[in-house]
């Protein structure tokens, strides 16, 4: 269960920008790690399902929005490996067929409960998660995966690293990714998060939640690239990702890892990050519905 046969490739971009201020970049491309599982999302499920599984669980309930790389790889892991899945959807105004991210997610098995965005704002309440663990008989896993189970597959990711380095970057938006990489990092070395929404306080309070006080330190959240918030984007991200990938041949999605990287390298240009720095970024996935994006967003990828 959960079982990989080689590490995720680590690429190394050769860019102008990067020759100029003679930094060292690397993309580690989590999204080659499983066709449908991707990502980070395969990191964060590993342990989580493997307890649900040593508890004689046959039923996971998670949560998550409309547009949720965690609801569909939930979906997909629950079907392969013998799971009843549910998912608690933010927005009481959707159904099964109100994006292809719920199509697949459904079509993949899972049981969608719509509820209102009030409600939703119970998603961490004792209370709630104690009813929804009742009524279902469900094994809990949170929204985005993000519990100290999933810092543990997420730590995993940097015993693949070989190369040593000074900052390793990924998106931010429940904050388990960033704390399970800062929780395995070196004393010379920090995790970067790049926030792909609103909420400077809200997202350093997740991942503080999920980190030792001793590694606090070693991990900061950039809140300057979130065009607008959770999903939003604007025609600078759109072309950017596009001219990422007809560079460099890896695409990027415009909700999580285009932020990062267009903040990867507004930083570098604006000399926050320091010249003769190595820097790993970490390619989260969430590029499975390729097809979906290039339609809503005028782009060929992959095309």
């Amino acid at each position: 269960m959960f079982e990989k046969s080689n590490p995720t490739p680590l690429v190394k971009i050769e860019d102008d920008l990067l020759e100029q201020k003679n930094i060292q970049l690397y993309i580690k491309r989590e999204d080659l790690i499983d066709t449908e599982i991707s990502g980070n999302k395969w990191r964060k499920l590993k342990y989580n399902l493997i307890q649900a599984k040593e508890q004689g669980q046959e039923i996971v309930l998670t949560f998550g929005g409309a547009y949720s790389n965690h609801i569909a790889a939930t979906a997909a892991a629950a079907k392969r490996f013998g799971f009843q899945a549910i998912g608690v959807i933010r927005g009481e105004e959707l159904n099964e067929s109100s994006n292809p991210t719920l199509q697949k997610a459904h079509a993949d098995g899972m049981q969608l409960l719509f509820v209102s965005r009030a409600d939703y704002m119970f998603r961490t309440s004792p209370h709630w998660l104690n009813m929804h663990k009742q009524e279902y008989s469900a094994f809990i896993i949170p929204e985005g995966g993000s519990n100290h189970l999933a810092i543990q597959g997420v730590k995993e990711i940097l015993h693949e690293i070989e190369i040593d380095f000074d900052y390793v970057t990924c998106p931010v938006g429940t904050g388990g990714t960033l704390a399970g990489l800062a929780s395995g990092l070196h004393s010379h070395q920090k995790a970067l998060g790049f926030a792909a929404l609103t909420g400077e306080d809200y997202l350093e309070k997740l991942v503080g939640q999920l980190l030792p006080p001793e590694f606090h330190s070693r991990q900061a959240i950039i809140h300057d690239y979130d065009f607008g918030g959770y999903a939003k984007h604007t025609p600078q991200l759109i072309a950017f990702i596009q001219d990422f990938y007809d560079r460099h041949g890896i695409p990027l999605d415009p909700i999580y890892t285009g932020k990062m990287m267009y903040g990867v390298f507004d930083q570098i240009e604006k000399g926050k990050i320091e010249s003769g720095k190595t820097i790993v970024a970490i390619h989260t996935g969430g590029i499975q519905g390729i097809a979906g994006f290039n339609e809503k967003y005028g782009l060929s990828l992959y095309a």
